[in-house]
Order: C-alpha cells, then structure tokens, then sequence
C-alpha cells in the first residue's frame, strides 16, 4: 500500500506556491482566460511572457501551469531541455503519462523515430538495396505485350522507372528507398510530417475529457528558433490537421513575439511583458518573509533593483540588519549567503552552482558529502527561489549562479579545479558505464551517453589547465553527424564554458559554430570546425567525411565523393570513409569503384556481414552475379536476420535465372521483415518473370500501401498495371510519382509509353521529351521515343534518336533493334516485299545480337504482314 504523506516534490511545490507573490494582474488575466469557453471571442489562444534575465518569467510560467492544473486542465512544460519538435512531443508524451493520459500511438512512433533514425544514419555508412541497373532482359516481356505492331517500344522496364540515375541524385529517395515503410522513411526525412498529425489526434482525444490542455514552452529566446515555425504551422493553418479549441499554449522567452511571423493573430494571443518587481511587490514579498525592518527593506532594494529572483533569495535567508547586506559587486554572493547561517548549507549552496544540472546523485559528488546529508541538503536546496526544476534536472538561475561561479574561480582556483576534475570524473565513469556491452558506433546515438560525455567535458574544461581545443573540437564534429540539434546543444555548451571560466577561445568557438548553424546548417558548421577547431589529423579526417555524408544525403554525390577522397588522404586506415566513399560512387553508378573501397573495408575490418552484404550488392550491379554470391552466402552465415543480405541474393539469383531459389531468398527476407518495400518489389519482378501476374500486383499493391510516398514504387505498379490493360489505373500512379518529384525522368517515360498504348503519341512525345531533358542520356527513353516515331512514321527523327542510342552504348541489342526497326518500315513504304521476306528468312544470321524472343516476334510479325499485303487496308495496322 503506498504511502498517504506528501512525497519532497510536493512539499518543495507547496512551499514555492505559498511564497509565491506578486504578478497579481498576469495571474488574475491567465486564470478569467481559463473561465471563458473557446467560442467567446474574449479568449486568447496564446500567452506569450517576456522579459530580461532574472525577472521571474519560469516562476510565473509555472504558476501559472499550477493555475491550469486547479482547473483540471492537462498541462505539458517543456524548455531548453529540447532541442527539435520530436524532443517537445516526447517530453510532453511523458508528462500526460504522469497525469494518467497515455499518447500511444505517438509514443509508438516516437520510439520508432529514434530507432530509424538510428538505422538510417547507419545505412548510409553502406550500399544498400536500391535499384541501379538499366532495364532487365525480363522486362521486354511485358513491353511486347504492349505492342501496336512493331511501331510500339515497350513500357518502362522495372528497373528504369525505378532507378535511372537522375533520381538516385535526389538523396531523399534515395533515403527513402532504404526503409521498410513511407513511414519509416518520413520519420528520418521530416519527422514534424508523420508525428505533427498524430500529436494532433491524440490531443483531440485527450480534448474530449479535459477541460483544458495548456502547453508550456519556456525559454523561448533558446526553443524559438526551431519551435516557432512549427507552433505557427500548428495554431494558423491545417496542414497537419485540427488543433482542438480549448488548447492554450503558453510561451515564456526574453524576447517580444516575432510580429512579422504572428503579426495576424494579435486578436488571439495576449502578450504578458515582465519587469523588475514594483517597490509594492517587493515590499510585499519582503513582509511575507518576515523582513519588514524598513533598513534592511531598503537596502535590499537597492541591491536588486527589484530584480525577482535576487529580492526571492535575499528574502528567504531572512537578513535581519541593514549591517548585512552589502554591494552589487562579485562580493554580493557573500552578502546573500551570509544571510544563510548555517555554513554546511552554505558551502553547498556554492558547490551546487559548479554542474550546468542537479540531480542528488550529481549534487552529491559536487558538495563531496555522505548520502544521508546530500539529501537533506539537496531537499533544502530544491526549495530556494535561485533553483529551478527543469527537464533535465534541477538548475541554478544564470542571474544567481554567474557571480557564485566567478566567486569561486576567483577566490579558490585550487579547490575549482579539484571539484570540477570531481564532477568529470563521476560523469566519466557514469559514461563508460553507459557505453558496457555497446558497439562504439551506437555511443553517440544514445541521448543519455550524449548528455554525460557533454557533462564530462563541460567539467574538464572548467577544471583546465585548458582543455585541448582538438579534443573539443573532434566531439564537435561527432556531434554535426548527429544532426543541427545535437550540434547546436555541443556548441551551446562550449560557450557557457567560455563564459564561465573566461576562455575566450572555447567560447568564441562555441559562438562561431552556431552562427555557422543558423547560416548554413552542419555543413557550415563542420567548416568552422575545419578552420578554426584546431583539429588533429584524425579530426579533420572525421570532419571531411561527416561533411561528405552530409552532401550524399542531400543528392550531392560529386561533392561527397571529393569529401571522402580528403578523408582516405588523410586517415587511410578509416573503413568507415572508405564505406562511405563507395556508397558515393555506387550513387554515380561506379560500381567497380565501390567493390574496390568495398575490398579495403574488408581488409581493414575482415568478414562483417554488413560490409560483405554491401559489397555483394555492388557486384550485383556490376554484373559479377558468381562474386555477389560469394560475398552474400557469406554474409547470411555471419548474420542469418540480415534481411537485405537476403533479398539481394534472391536478386541475384533471379538474374542467374535461378528462379526457385531466388524466390526461397525473397520470402526469408519477407518473413525477416514483412514490411520490406524492396523485396516485396523484388518478389513483384519475379512472379511477372514466372508469368503470374495476380501476385505480382498483389506484392506491389502492398509495397504501395507501405511506400505510397515513394516515385519509384508507383511506377513498378503502373508498369504492371499497363501489363494488365488498365492504362487509366497506371497513369494515376504515374501522375502520383511525378507530384512527388517533379524531376522524376523514369515516371515521364513510363507516362510517355503508357500515354502511346493508349493512342495519344502527342501528349507521349511531351513526356518522352521531358524524361529526356531531365536525363539526356537515358538510354531507354530514347527506345521508347524512337518506337513512338516509328508508329507515327516520323523515321528521321526515330533515326536521329537511334544514332544517339548507338552512341551512348553500340553493342546493345535494343540499338541494333531500332536500326533494323527504321529499316523494316523503308522497306515497307517502298513496297519491296522481296527484300522484306530475305530480311525475315534470313533475321537470325543477320542479327543474332538480339535476343530469339525479340528474333521470333520480329519475324511473326514480318508473316503476318507479308502475307496480308495484297490487302492495302490491312497494311497500316500490319505495318511495324
């Protein structure tokens, strides 16, 4: 049975709510807002309290939260704890839990949000299952079906309307194309798309039996910058959905609102500006804690300047003569802990001021006492106006704690350094225990590892002699990997050790960086780092292929390539640069390129199932099927649930024509991961080559339903919707890709071939034309365009069209194809039937570079027409 006394943090609440005074009009405002329904026009949506440092906007904003909550109101407070939208919506999912309200479908997608992340950031270290390859020898099947006579060229083959290498430059498909699911991928991509809704329907629910839900964002000056947008999106438009009425939100920050952002809902938000308290305020706290000699009033006074936080804490120790309060200098710490008599309390008032957060295990390794002390003086603590609870744990006020910190730097630089080298110590050793039985690659997607490794080196650069800037700088750079918010938290915190300790230098970096953040994200940043960061060898290794990852996420492959090139010249032992570099090249569809980086991983780090299964693929697209096996058998041994290894080796084997097996391995990687979008596009292929059209839609139906969002998925099912006559059905999927990328070459061309089949070669043309544009070498489009010239008999172009087919690649069959295709028709249009029959007798001595289906049509076709001639009104739908 639980216990029925209050627990610390109610006792701790009570006390501040009891000495809570003034702010009497912002209160009375907050709280006649709660008693007016949404409907009346009376009521603000949106809070918004600023004011300087010092001036008591968090104690307001949780006073205000206490109000909310008297109502029965569900309330979420939330600050600069967070650093991106998916941290405010997990914090705020934790808090409603507590309050007996669960969000779980947002929680679900929260965890899977870290975990794909994760994985997708590991991803992109190897080559993984994306299409690369030009139109497979089995797609010519289908394209046949589709023929109008010989004039007819085939629909997009599978592999082109899925990969032609205009759209493995777009690095968000590119991403995409690595994740199970359209979910899975937008919650790496643009996580705000998939949870911003889901936060929104939870909070509907949740709308329905709370009177009230109220939002606190404090700190907003450091949670603007990437909230704000997001909350204006929210509140102002439906792009995610409905927000429900009786929302309030409440943002707390230095600053006044943007008005060019919020300048159109000034009748929905009231604006709560704070300054020093009024001489009656003061006073009044004053009096409420007992001091009422008018001396000691006045000094006080003029000590704060009615500032909240100083007047709270003078207030508290309770001064009983004018004597004891002193000046506003440095020495006026000293004045207000004098006030404290009891000297354990306040030598732990100093030494809880050293960590950024308190927690009692933290505050006890600062104050260096037994467990049973720290936490009644952690208890004390906790109860002084200067502490604040925040999400990560308790803090000090700045306004407080910069004079306690430079007192005692001053005073004792012995002991600051002693109790620093403590405190990074105790987090060193709470790291390493984070990092037991863990890989080194998943340190620093670990938020907890993240925090500690940042707390040991805040502590380490305090305790000096200066900390190396290589070494800061080199964390910096891991942290650019982790994205802009980790990196701004890393580079946040270099400058409050700057400040803290004097060090201009770290702190000047620290400044650089973010700037470099807002200008031109981690790329920017990694730059600075690279000038300024005085990184060693290794570090500027690290920082050049962290910017080269960066550039291959954003389709930037040549720029990568050249990121990583610098990385191998520097640290030419990092296989990670060296996966890296061949996933660059893969992406410029230098696949030899990448199976030799994929050689040197394997000799720096020898028999990983990852780096076999990469380098497995590349030999795939390289056409080495026997060598793609090798290296994937081996990775399956290695790793039996490595799905992908899997599902290429089933890709593989339906090259080989092994279809059993291919099948065998297509349905292991299912069952590993039923929803897998690539190898249920796979398996697609194979059912088409083995003729069974129903389960080819059937997988590709469902690999659009996980993927709706991926152009490459919808143009596999238009292909095989047009195999299966439903033309209509098809174009919705393309028109779907192209308004998902509008520089989608492969969906033009499918479009462009659908668009002939149906009788429409103009509107085909303009497609064909635009796929050109957009990929000048797109081998197959020309195909495509030259047979849609031939069914219109425009033969000079379809010539002109085959000339650059035979350019780009002389020995390919389909040129050879399009050149006997145009020779087929001047025969027909000079009526030379003679030679046509010797062209037909004689097609498999002439031109056995093309493969016996296409031969056996082709002369099909040559019969029918040959022996229709004498029939002229027959001729043109017999013509080629």
């Amino acid at each position: 049975m639980g216990s029925t006394r209050p627990s610390m943090q109610e006792l701790i609440g009570r006390r501040r709510r009891a000495g809570f005074v003034g702010r009497l009009d912002e209160r009375a405002v907050f709280r006649r807002n709660l008693a007016l329904p949404p409907e009346d026009e009376r009521h603000r949506f949106l809070f918004h309290v600023h004011g300087d440092a010092g001036v008591g906007k968090t104690r307001l904003v949780r006073e205000l939260e206490q109000i909310a909550r008297e109502t029965g109101a569900l309330t979420a407070y939330v600050d600069e704890g967070v650093a991106s939208v998916p941290e405010v919506m997990a914090a705020t999912t934790r808090q409603f839990a507590a309050q007996g309200r669960r969000f779980k479908e947002l929680e679900r997608l929260l965890v899977a949000h870290r975990e794909r992340r994760y994985e997708a950031e590991s991803a992109l270290m190897m080559g993984g299952p994306e299409e690369r390859e030009e139109p497979s020898a089995g797609s010519l099947a289908v394209a046949r079906a589709a023929q109008v006579g010989l004039g007819m060229v085939p629909v997009a083959g599978a592999f082109a309307a899925a990969l032609d290498a205009d759209r493995l430059a777009q690095g968000a498909d590119r991403l995409r194309a690595r994740f199970r699911s359209q979910e899975d991928a937008q919650l790496v991509l643009s996580p705000e798309q998939v949870l911003t809704p889901v936060l929104l329907r939870e909070l509907a629910g949740a709308a329905d039996a709370a009177p009230w839900i109220v939002l606190f964002l404090d700190t907003y000056e450091r949670t603007g910058p990437f909230l704000d947008p997001w909350l204006h999106d929210v509140m102002t438009t439906d792009r995610y959905g409905a927000l429900p009425a009786n929302v309030v939100v409440v943002t707390s920050g230095q600053h006044p609102f943007d008005t060019a952002r919020w300048g159109s809902f000034v009748d929905f938000r009231t604006d709560l500006p704070l300054g020093p308290f009024t001489e009656a305020e003061a006073r009044g706290l004053l009096a409420d804690k007992g001091v009422r000699d008018e001396s000691v009033v006045a000094e006080v006074l003029r000590l704060t300047g009615g500032l909240p936080v100083l007047v709270s804490t003078l207030a508290e120790s309770g001064p009983v003569g004018p004597g004891e309060v002193g000046d506003p200098s440095a020495t006026a710490v000293d004045r207000f802990l004098k006030w404290e008599r009891d000297p354990v309390r306040r030598a732990a008032a100093l030494a809880g001021a050293l960590p950024r957060q308190l927690d009692e295990d933290v505050f006890r390794t600062a104050v260096g006492c037994p467990e049973d002390d720290a936490r009644s003086l952690f208890a004390w603590l906790t109860g002084m106006p200067f502490v604040t609870e925040r999400l990560e744990g308790v803090q000090y006020h700045d306004v407080v704690r910069a004079p306690m910190l430079r007192l005692q730097r001053l005073r004792s630089p012995r002991w600051w350094r002693e109790s620093h080298t403590r405190l990074a110590e105790a987090f060193g050793r709470w790291r390493a225990e984070a990092e037991r039985d863990r890989h080194s690659h998943e340190w620093w997607s670990d938020e907890r590892w993240r925090e500690l490794r940042l707390a040991e080196s805040y502590h380490l650069m305090c305790a000096g002699p200066p900390f190396p800037l290589p070494a800061l700088s080199r964390d910096l750079v891991d942290a650019c990997f982790e994205g802009d918010a980790v990196a701004r938290r890393w580079a946040r915190t270099l400058v409050q050790a700057g400040e803290d300790t004097d060090a201009q230098r770290i702190g000047a970096l620290g400044n650089d960086v973010l700037a470099a953040l807002d200008r031109g994200g981690v790329l920017g940043a990694l730059g600075v780092l690279l000038a300024k960061g005085s990184l060693d060898v290794l570090g500027r290794a690290e920082a050049y292929r962290v910017r080269g990852v960066v550039l291959g996420k954003a389709g930037e492959h040549a720029a990568a390539l050249n990121q990583f090139d610098r990385a191998i010249e520097l640290n030419p032992a990092s296989a990670s640069a060296y996966e890296c570099r061949a996933l660059a090249r893969a992406n410029q569809r230098d696949y030899a390129g990448a199976v030799a980086d994929m050689d040197v991983v394997d000799r720096l780090a020898p028999n990983t199932a990852r780096t076999l299964a990469a380098r497995g693929d590349y030999h795939r697209m390289t056409g080495d099927l026997e060598a793609a096996l090798r290296d994937l058998d081996t990775a399956i041994e290695l790793d039996p649930t490595r799905q992908t290894a899997w599902a290429v080796r089933g890709a593989a084997r339906h090259q080989l024509g092994d279809l059993d097996s291919a099948a065998a391995d297509l349905d292991r990687a299912l069952d590993l991961d039923p929803d897998f979008v690539w190898a249920l596009v796979r398996r697609a292929r194979l059912w088409r080559t083995r003729g069974d059209h129903e389960r080819r839609l059937a997988d590709l139906d469902r690999a659009v339903a996980l993927g709706r969002d991926l152009p490459w998925v919808l143009c596999e099912r238009g292909d095989a919707l047009v195999r299966a006559g439903r033309h209509e059905a098809a174009l919705a999927d393309y028109d779907r890709a192209l308004a998902l990328n509008g520089e989608y070459a492969s969906a033009y061309a499918s479009r462009g071939a659908c668009r002939t089949a149906m009788g429409e070669p103009d509107r085909a043309l303009a497609d064909l034309d635009r796929a050109l544009e957009l990929n000048p070498e797109y081998f197959w489009a020309l195909w495509q365009r030259a047979g849609t010239y031939l069914a219109l008999g425009t033969l000079e172009r379809a010539a002109s069209d085959a000339a650059r087919m035979r350019a780009l690649d002389p020995d390919h069959w389909q040129s050879h194809q399009v050149v006997l295709r145009i020779r087929i028709r001047q025969l027909v249009n000079d009526e030379s039937w003679d030679r046509l029959t010797r062209l037909r007798d004689g097609l498999e001595t002439t031109h056995p570079e093309l493969p016996a289906a296409e031969r056996a049509d082709i002369t099909e076709r040559l019969t029918e027409l040959l022996a229709g001639r004498s029939a002229p009104g027959e001729r043109r739908e017999l013509d080629p």
